[in-house]
């Protein structure tokens, strides 16, 4: 899985390109929301995953921000993430759940310091899954801030029975060293996309975002989300 660069937001959501006379850009895109506590590292692993970059200091995220990613799943697929970066304060809440909604993936992320946002984890993910039902979100958990080993209060077995109680693989991560970043996302772009293989359309893009797909693709029948 390969990625490359950043770009402009479009429509969220899920689905096979239309056709057009020029080489696409991307097959497909999908949703991925970000979530956890404020502070537990959100934006600074994206920011990492994205740009390639690590700053001691970030703002809080107000509301929500969006980043893009392209990867390559495998030759000739190329995909569009869009990834929604949510604020973990309680007084965005209301906000920031009118995003949940045609997210194909989500990233659960704690701060492995801070035992509260590991205990958060459950509410988090029962507040996405209950707002996209009938619909299923593919989670990835993330134990975050892996650098600060010293500090750590949450164990490695406990987080990796929380998810599987979840559905969900588990990966310790460090934004600021970029251990397990690439990894992480590899880890949910290809369960996702896995996911997507067999779950019917939810919402479309807007006509004309997307570019012209191959013929056909190898050992795949994405359906939209």
């Amino acid at each position: 899985l390969h990625a490359a660069g950043t770009g402009a937001v479009g429509a969220g959501g899920w689905q096979r390109c239309r056709r057009a006379p020029m080489e696409p850009r991307w097959h497909y895109q999908f949703r991925v929301i970000m979530l956890g506590d404020s502070t537990v590292g959100k934006s600074s692993l994206l920011r990492r995953y994205t740009e390639g970059v690590f700053l001691d200091a970030v703002n809080q995220t107000v509301g929500v921000d969006f980043y893009v990613q392209f990867v390559e799943l495998e030759p000739g697929l190329r995909v569009k993430l869009q990834f929604w970066d949510t604020a973990g304060q309680e007084r965005f809440r209301s906000v920031t759940r009118s995003y949940y909604r045609n997210s194909a993936g989500g990233m659960l992320l704690f701060d492995l310091t801070n035992r509260a946002s590991f205990e958060s984890v459950r509410r988090w993910h029962r507040e996405v899954t209950d707002t996209v039902q009938p619909f299923r979100v593919v989670f990835l958990l993330v134990g975050h801030k892996s650098d600060l080993a010293a500090e750590r209060r949450v164990g490695r077995r406990e987080a990796e029975r929380l998810a599987a109680s979840l559905g969900a693989q588990y990966v310790e991560t460090s934004a600021k060293d970029a251990s397990n970043v690439a990894q992480a996302f590899q880890m949910l772009t290809l369960a996702t996309a896995k996911q997507l293989e067999t779950q019917p359309c939810r919402s479309s893009i807007s006509p004309g975002s997307l570019r012209t797909p191959p013929d056909s693709f190898p050992h795949r029948s994405f359906k939209c989300i």
